[in-house]
């Protein structure tokens, strides 16, 4: 079962430009300096093995400190499947899949002439691919990963967004502190589950995930179009931030409340993620002008 909760920014459409059109769609965010000890850890999340290993107590801890990580949640095969479906949107073989995001780094690049394999160094995102793909699509629905979300949300998970995250060797833009429901048409109320799975290994020098434990139960923040639609850089947290490392296969599961970024890559190596969001099936919408009058009015028509 899926809701559609958020909507589509401009470019994923099916009326949009293929990857092999010169009409690409750029990242809308801003290239810009941050802080150098922005998104600094001293510390690293640690984690259960598989999900087998997801005991009551890692449940509790979800809920309490708003993550949960599970090392080797996906197979090696898994993984190389979720690569190859991406790769396999990319080079333009399914006819009708709009959903590709570039750098800013990509423009003047004549990525329609590259492979795929060479193309995706200049690819941000992709979004709502899992009906385009089977092998994305049993990735997203798991029966190991429905089973725990059920855990985690206390009835089925339904799925209401997909997306890839593709940060390139050297261009690979940073993603600002925010929280996701900042981005999700849903009461406060309705608990949110993300999950972000890395395809390659996620380091502290190719822009893992770094998070606030706990930050969700402070509520919602205030966001700003500075170089993203974000949480500002002086907002005061008391708690220090975590590093959140994975091998491929390894998941975070995190509640959208989280506050959380990714610093940008400029090492030589690929960090490529999938991201789901589930919420209850029982979930209901509410409005744009509700969330914005919570998040900020500067969050009209952005995508995480």
């Amino acid at each position: 079962m899926s809701i559609a909760i958020a909507p589509a920014a401009p470019g994923y459409d099916t009326t949009g430009a293929g990857p092999h059109s010169s009409e690409r769609v750029f990242d809308y965010g801003e290239i810009a300096a941050y802080p150098a000890d922005l998104y600094h850890c001293q510390q690293q999340a640690v984690g259960v093995e598989g999900f087998a290993g997801v005991t009551d107590a890692a449940i509790a801890q979800f809920h309490t400190e708003g993550y949960l990580v599970v090392h080797h949640a996906f197979t090696s095969a898994e993984v190389q499947d979720a690569l190859d479906g991406l790769l396999f949107l990319l080079s333009g073989q399914h006819p009708t899949f709009r959903g590709v995001m570039y750098e800013h780094g990509a423009k003047g690049v004549d990525v329609a002439n590259l492979s795929a394999e060479a193309r995706q160094d200049y690819v941000r995102k992709f979004m709502w691919f899992v009906d385009y793909d089977e092998r994305l699509r049993v990735m997203a629905h798991h029966p190991h990963l429905v089973t725990l979300l059920t855990r985690l949300l206390g009835e089925p998970p339904a799925l209401f967004q997909d997306m890839a995250l593709i940060k390139p060797p050297h261009i690979g833009r940073e993603k600002p502190w925010h929280q996701d429901h900042a981005y999700f048409d849903l009461p406060l109320s309705t608990t949110v589950v993300g999950v972000w799975v890395a395809l390659d290994g996620a380091t502290t020098e190719n822009g893992c995930m770094v998070i606030y434990p706990g930050s969700h139960r402070q509520g919602p923040v205030v966001h700003f179009k500075r170089r993203d639609w974000q949480i500002c850089d002086t907002y005061q947290r008391v708690d220090p931030a975590l590093a959140v490392p994975l091998e491929p296969g390894g998941a975070l599961f995190f509640h959208s409340l989280l506050q959380h970024g990714t610093p940008a890559n400029r090492s030589q190596h690929r960090r490529r993620a999938v991201q789901f969001h589930y919420a209850p099936a029982s979930a209901q919408k509410t409005s744009s002008e509700e969330r914005l009058a919570i998040f900020g009015e500067e969050g009209k028509d952005v995508t995480c």
